[in-house]
C-alpha cells in the first residue's frame, strides 16, 4: 500500500502527517527543530521522531514512504543534499518552509504569503505561479523573525549600555537578566534562533519604547516587502506563523484571507502530486 508523509519544520519543531492512498491522514507527529542551515544532523533525529510517530500503529514502513518535506533552510543544496543521505524515505522532495506553507495556505489561489515565526518566509502566487522570497536565516535574511526581534532587542540593549541608545526599563531588565553587556555576547555566541526569538512575546506584546522601536522597525520592514510583492496587482494576504497575528494586526493595507491549510497541508499535496496521486 502506498503511504505519503508530509513534514513542516522550521527553527521551533516540526510536525508529521502520514496520509494513505485516497489522502486521508492516518497519523500525526511532532519533533524538536528541523531548521537545516543551522543544524542537519539534528533536524535529521527529530524529523525521524516526528515521523516515528506519525508511523505508529499503521503497518507503515519508512523505507517505503514518499515524502515532502517543507523546511527551514530548504533552499540550501548541500543540506538538502546532506538530509536526503540521512533519511530511509523511498522517495523524498526537500523545499523550503515557505514552498509547502503556501501550497497550504493558498491552495491554486492567487494570494501572498507571509509566514513569520522564529525564522519568516514569503511567497506570492499568481495564476499557478508560485514564487518564495526570504527564508534564508537570521544571520542574513528572515525579516521580521522572531530570532531577527530578539537579536535586534539584545543589540540594543548592548548600545543602551554604551549610551548610544537610550535606556528603557526592558533594556535595563535584559542587562541584569544576561549579565551585562558579556553575559549577552556570551549568549549570542552560541545561541540558535529559537534562543533569540523566545525574547519576541516581549517585543510585540510590549509597551517599552524600546519594543516599540523594535517592532515598528520590524512592521516597516515587513511592509516594503508585501508592498514590492504587491506589484501592480493586489492580492489577499495570508499571514500565518508564531507571529503573523501580531503583524497581521498591523498591516491592514491589503486585504487578508485565512489559510486554507497548514504546511503539513502543503507537504502532503505536493507529496500526492509527486506521485501521481493528485
Amino acid at each position: 500500500m502506498t503511504f505519503f508523509l508530509g513534514i513542516d519544520g522550521g527553527g521551533t519543531g516540526c510536525r508529521a502527517a502520514l496520509a494513505d492512498a485516497d489522502g486521508r491522514i492516518i497519523g500525526q507527529g511532532q519533533g524538536g527543530p528541523a531548521n537545516i542551515n543551522t543544524d542537519v544532523e539534528g533536524a535529521a533525529v527529530n524529523i525521524l521522531a516526528a515521523t516515528a510517530q506519525a508511523l505508529e500503529g499503521t503497518g507503515a514502513d519508512p523505507r517505503d514512504l514518499i515524502a515532502t518535506l517543507g523546511l527551514a533552510g530548504g533552499t540550501m543544496a548541500t543540506a538538502t543534499e546532506r538530509l536526503a543521505g540521512l533519511l530511509p524515505f523511498a522517495r523524498i522532495q526537500i523545499v523550503n518552509d515557505g514552498i509547502t506553507a503556501a501550497r497550504g495556505a493558498l491552495g491554486t489561489q492567487d494570494g501572498i504569503l507571509a509566514a513569520i515565526g522564529t525564522g519568516s518566509v514569503f511567497a506570492v502566487q499568481r495564476g499557478g505561479n508560485l514564487r518564495q522570497v526570504g527564508g534564508r536565516g537570521f544571520r542574513m535574511g528572515d525579516e521580521g523573525s522572531g530570532a531577527v526581534l530578539g537579536r535586534s532587542l539584545l543589540s540594543l540593549a548592548i548600545r543602551a549600555e554604551d549610551g548610544f541608545a537610550d535606556m528603557t526599563p526592558l533594556l535595563q531588565q535584559l542587562l541584569e537578566e544576561f549579565g551585562g553587556i558579556e553575559g549577552i555576547i556570551r549568549f549570542a555566541n552560541g545561541a540558535a534562533p529559537a534562543d533569540f526569538a523566545r525574547l519576541a512575546p516581549r517585543i510585540v506584546a510590549g509597551d517599552d519604547p524600546a519594543a516599540r522601536q523594535v517592532f515598528d522597525a520590524a512592521v516597516a520592514e515587513i511592509r516594503h516587502i508585501l508592498t514590492v510583492l504587491q506589484a501592480e496587482a493586489p492580492v489577499p494576504v495570508v499571514f500565518v506563523g508564531g507571529l503573523g497575528p501580531a503583524y497581521a494586526a498591523r498591516l491592514t493595507d491589503w486585504p487578508h484571507r485565512p489559510a486554507l491549510g497548514t504546511g503539513v497541508d502543503g507537504a502532503l499535496l505536493m507529496a500526492r502530486q509527486m506521485a501521481g496521486a493528485a
